[in-house]
Parts: structure tokens; C-alpha cells; sequence
């Protein structure tokens, strides 16, 4: 779909005076609902109007239609000028040879390398030392939420290693009360390995070495999941999803596992409005709105065993391989007006913490911190800053010291990871055989 800009605007931004011929930028964004695509028309139309003969031409494209669109483009030689894609995306896309890295990196050493949180970077990196593939620019992180108040009373530390989240999900676990400790996954579903990746990352287990080589099935990954096996038994009762979190806005869990994208449900009424009945736990009565839930409630974005590490979804902004100099340029200057305060918050608050930003200095402001709804001021500045600094040590399977490995993200389509926690913490399999089978299934995809 191909969406014309035509609403005007103002903003503060320089005018990109040394284009005098008309220059067309194609923007491919992943943005597909109206009411986001509207925001960035109108920043793309205050961009024309303070640059004229340049016209931004946005693109919607389902995100997961963009690997083929983009084979299709680079096989026609017609590649959009930018694209908005998964830090995945993006480092797959520079190993084709299709993403121009000379000006990423030139960018983000313009909008300042040290403004953006350093694990952000670190998920855009190339294979080259301090060359990027992207401009990071938007995501979520995801961690756990927890009862600060609760644990404040009972004299215990926030959930931030293994030895502290066991010791709360012991101590918070009292099923004869109808209250537990934890919520992490043990259904065979993708919210079980989003749980299950941040423990093995913080305990440096991997899928695959810097050599692409299977790496599963170690001594690191066994201890992980004899943890995570061992952490299942203060959950509420039968294999749990996301769906589970109703027990915590109900005030029946101390802590869970979930992305940002939960900030709204737990600080508006209509948002919570779902997770308050009897309908999805026969053990939850139903519960009121809880007003002070979003005040008492913190989120833990690291976990450390051996390392420190976050889990989440990283988007950036990538400027693509182009012989017309001009058009480069002009892209340049885009993303460098999208990359100003006013834009990012435009754009962080189309998603308010979906669209998290990826620039330190404009994620503590008050201007970001002043959502539309008053999501942000219900958490306190403080706790908004810890969340959005979880972005300093986010980590995923699929990168590996500036590589990524598809494989990684066949592994996921398939669902190995799921199924093994399920076999070892429903079905009681034994650690060892649960990683023997998943290793046997990984290998199967390997070789593919």
C-alpha cells in the first residue's frame, strides 16, 4: 500500500537546503495500522515542507511479508531507499549485501553513538567492530514485574539473579491462599521460550558459536533448565501462558514474566477490564480495578546468573544499498529528523511501551513520560527509566558477536524450546533427556 503524504506541520528541524532537484525517499515501514500510519505521514509531511524537492513516499508492509518483498526488490534492482525492520531483519539484510553500512554507522556516530543504549547497538552491530547495520530506533523489552510493595515488606531484594527470584518465588508461594510466586511459561507455546531465553542468556547458553556451530546441548543449558524446571513449582497450578496474568492483577501472584506492551493493562481499568473475571481461572473470583497496582509494581528488565541480560525486540531504521548519492543523502537527513525529540516521541507514543526509544537522553524526558493516556506518570519517572534501560544489555539467540544465524528463527517457527520445557516441566522428563530430544530436533533444522 502505497500512502501519499498530505498534511502539513511544523517542527524545528534544518532544511536540507543542498538538494535542488526533486528527490523522491521510499520509505518501507512495518507500521501497517491506520492511525500509526497517519502519525508518520505527518512527520514525513513536516519533513517535506522544511525540505523542499524532497517528496517520502511511505510503504506499508506486513512485517512478515518484508523478506520476500525485499528479495523481490534487490532482485529487480528497485530497493526502497529505507526500511524499518527487526534488528534480525536488518543484520541478514547487510550479510546479503543489500543495506549500506558505511551510512548507518555514519549516522549514528551523527546522532551521537553514545545516546543510544549500548546493548541496542550491540543487536545492529556488523560483523566489523563499531559499524552498524541499523539506526536503532524503537522496541520493547520484556522482564519481570513484580510486587515492589510486597517485596518491600517482606525485607527481600528485587528479582534481578536466579538466587533472588527463587528466593522470592518461594517465599510468595501460597497455593492453600490461592496466591503464587511466579508466572513463567510451561506450555508448548512462544511466550515459554521468550521466559526460558533470558534465563539461558544470563547464564551465557547460547544456540550457536560465533562459527555457527549447534552449541545447544551444554553443561550451561542443562543448568538452565534443571532452574527453570525447579522455578515451575511456584506457579499457579497447570501448564501456564500469558493468559496467567490475570492472577497478578487480581493480587494472586508476586511476580511475572511479560513485554512492556502489559504498562497500559495494569495502570487503566478498561485496559485491565479482561484479566479481572472468573472467566479464564476457575480458582480467580474476579477482582476489582486495582488503582495503586501501577505505583506498586516494578519491572525487573536483567536477569544475572553469569552475565547480564535482557530480552526484547529491537526495530531500526536502515538506510539501503543506492548508487543515486542524492537520494542517500536525503535519506541521511530523514532519519536524522526522525531521530529529533519531537519525532521519537510522536512515534514512541503511537505504542506507549511497544515503541519504546532508543535514545537515553529523550527516554528520560517529560515529554516522552507525558503519554496521551497517563500510563507512564501512573509507573513514576524512575521505574519508565528502568524499564527503557533494559536496553543496555538486551541479548537473543539468533546474534552472535555481530552474526546472525537464520536457523535460529527456523528453530523458533518450530517450536523445539517450547516443547522441551513442557516435556520437562509437565511431563517430568528428566533435564538431560528433555535437551538430548531438542538437540536431536535442532540438528534436523541444521541440516535442512
Amino acid at each position: 500500500m502505497k500512502i501519499n503524504t498530505l498534511t502539513l506541520g511544523l517542527a524545528a528541524s534544518l532544511p536540507f537546503s543542498s538538494l535542488v532537484s526533486a528527490t523522491t525517499i521510499e520509505y518501507w515501514t512495518t507500521q501497517t495500522q491506520s492511525d500509526r500510519l497517519q502519525t508518520i505521514e505527518v512527520m514525513a509531511d513536516v519533513f517535506e515542507a522544511l525540505n523542499s524537492g524532497i517528496e517520502v513516499k511511505i510503504i506499508a508492509v506486513d512485517e512478515n511479508d518484508m523478506p520476500k518483498q525485499i528479495a523481490a526488490a534487490a532482485a529487480s534492482n528497485t530497493l526502497p531507499d529505507m526500511i524499518e525492520v527487526g534488528s534480525d531483519l536488518s543484520l541478514a539484510f547487510a550479510e546479503e549485501g543489500i543495506i549500506d553500512v558505511a551510512s548507518n554507522t555514519d549516522l549514528v556516530k551523527r546522532i551521537g553513538q553514545q545516546r543510544f543504549y549500548s546493548g541496542a547497538l550491540k543487536l545492529v552491530e556488523s560483523t566489523t567492530l563499531n559499524e552498524y547495520v541499523s539506526v536503532p530506533y524503537s522496541g520493547w523489552v520484556q522482564g519481570i514485574w513484580y510486587r515492589a510493595d510486597w517485596f518491600k515488606e517482606a525485607g527481600l531484594a528485587p528479582p534481578t539473579t536466579w538466587e533472588t527470584i527463587e528466593a522470592a518465588a518461594k517465599y510468595f508461594y501460597k497455593p492453600t491462599e490461592n496466591q503464587y510466586g511466579i508466572l513463567i511459561g510451561t506450555k508448548a507455546d512462544n511466550y515459554a521460550e521468550q521466559c526460558y531465553t533470558q534465563f539461558a542468556l544470563s547464564n551465557d547458553a547460547g544456540q550457536f558459536n560465533k562459527n555457527g556451530e549447534l552449541v545447544f546441548n551444554s553443561k550451561a543449558q542443562k543448568e538452565v533448565l534443571d532452574f527453570y524446571k525447579n522455578l515451575s513449582q511456584y506457579n499457579p497450578p497447570g501448564p501456564q501462558s500469558w493468559r496467567a496474568r490475570d492472577y497478578y492483577l487480581q493480587g494472586k501472584l508476586a511476580m511475572f514474566f511479560y513485554s512492556s506492551y502489559i504498562l497500559d493493562d495494569i495502570a487503566l481499568a478498561e485496559a485491565a477490564a479482561s484479566s479481572l473475571s472468573s472467566e479464564n481461572f476457575t480458582d480467580l473470583k474476579g477482582a476489582a480495578f486495582d488503582p495503586d497496582l501501577a505505583k506498586n509494581t516494578r519491572l525487573a528488565t536483567t536477569i544475572t546468573k553469569t552475565s547480564p541480560s535482557s530480552f526484547g525486540t529491537l526495530v531500526g531504521l536502515s538506510v539501503m544499498k543506492n548508487e543515486n548519492k542524492e537520494e542517500v543523502e536525503a535519506t541521511k537527513a530523514f532519519i536524522e529528523y526522525m531521530n529529533e525529540k519531537d519525532q521519537v516521541v510522536a512515534y514512541s507514543h503511537m505504542a506507549v511501551g511497544g515503541h519504546l526509544p532508543m535514545l537515553r537522553d529523550i527516554a528520560e524526558t517529560d515529554e516522552f513520560l507525558n503519554d496521551p493516556k497517563g500510563i507512564f506518570a501512573q509507573y513514576g519517572k524512575e521505574s519508565i527509566k528502568e524499564i527503557v534501560a533494559g536496553f543496555d544489555n538486551i541479548k537473543n539467540f539468533s546474534v552472535v558477536e555481530g552474526k546472525t544465524f537464520p536457523k535460529s528463527g527456523e528453530i523458533f517457527a518450530k517450536q523445539i524450546i517450547p516443547r522441551m520445557i513442557y516435556r520437562a516441566t509437565i511431563e517430568g522428563e528428566e533435564s538431560q533427556a528433555s535437551l538430548d530430544w531438542a538437540e536431536k530436533q535442532m540438528k534436523q533444522v541444521v541440516s535442512e
